[in-house]
């Protein structure tokens, strides 16, 4: 996605709109009106970061414009900043996953504070704030460097290179998602799997192990230890990478 590219979806391309979207671009945004259709969105939703959802009066979006504005917006991982009556912004929120709000505006809108929230949200986009956090864990050292290579771009990306490493490292860091290897020497993948069950802090924090053996046993052993999943070491950056997304899709 090109950073600072925001689309304002209504019904019309009203004054105030038209007031929002002049201080949006004033506030370095690439910003456009697109009509309240799903084809007129799916026309103009390449590459844009955020979306604004204008609310006039007495006009609520049709279900399959909001079916179509969820599905996007997961599979993006957008956000979206809601404008509108009190009683119209709750009937939205009823359709929409709240993690998918980023803000609400009640009209009157205050137009700099909504300037100064749309700069708000592509500088924390910018610092990579909204990406998820996955930690990889791998007595591997070119392992650990590949697959960081590979997910840098679209996660936050930290490593540990040995279990009892990434035990510390849990005890002061949060985050979204494990890769931890089966096959490691000293403390083992199940092992440590163990540990952060045993802990209150961590036991919730759902983790993937990476296994070099493919033989129907040896996978066996993985997933009776019920891990979220397991990939095989031997995985293509594309299939993982799509995996990974299909997952933090399911666990919104």
């Amino acid at each position: 996605m090109a950073a600072n590219k925001m689309i304002v979806i209504g019904e019309k391309e009203s004054f105030i709109v038209r007031v929002l979207i002049q201080k949006a671009q004033g506030a370095d945004c690439d910003t456009e009106f697109v009509h309240l259709s799903v084809d007129d969105i799916n026309a103009k939703i390449q590459d844009v970061s955020l979306i604004t959802l204008y609310l006039d009066d007495n006009t609520m979006p049709h279900e399959d414009v909001l079916h179509y504005l969820t599905d996007i917006m997961d599979e993006r991982n957008l956000q979206m900043i809601l404008i509108g009556e009190q009683i119209d912004i709750e009937q939205i929120r009823k359709h929409l996953p709240e993690e998918l709000i980023y803000e609400t505006f009640c009209r009157p809108v205050d137009n700099e504070k909504f300037a100064r929230t749309v700069s708000e949200y592509f500088s924390k986009m910018a610092s990579g704030d909204f990406k998820k956090s996955i930690l990889i864990v791998d007595d591997d050292p070119q392992y650990l460097t590949l697959v960081r290579e590979w997910l840098k771009g679209i996660y936050k990306v930290s490593m540990a290179n040995s279990g009892l490493r990434a035990i510390k490292w849990l005890a002061k860091n949060k985050v979204d998602l494990i890769l931890l290897d089966h096959e490691m020497p000293v403390t083992t993948g199940p092992q440590v799997l163990e540990m952060l069950r045993s802990d209150p802090e961590t036991r919730n924090i759902p983790v993937m192990f990476l296994t070099g053996k493919g033989d129907k046993e040896s996978v066996m052993k993985v997933v009776a230890l019920k891990p979220e999943g397991y990939f095989l070491k031997n995985i293509d950056r594309a299939e993982l990478i799509e995996k990974l997304q299909e997952f933090f899709i399911l666990h919104r």
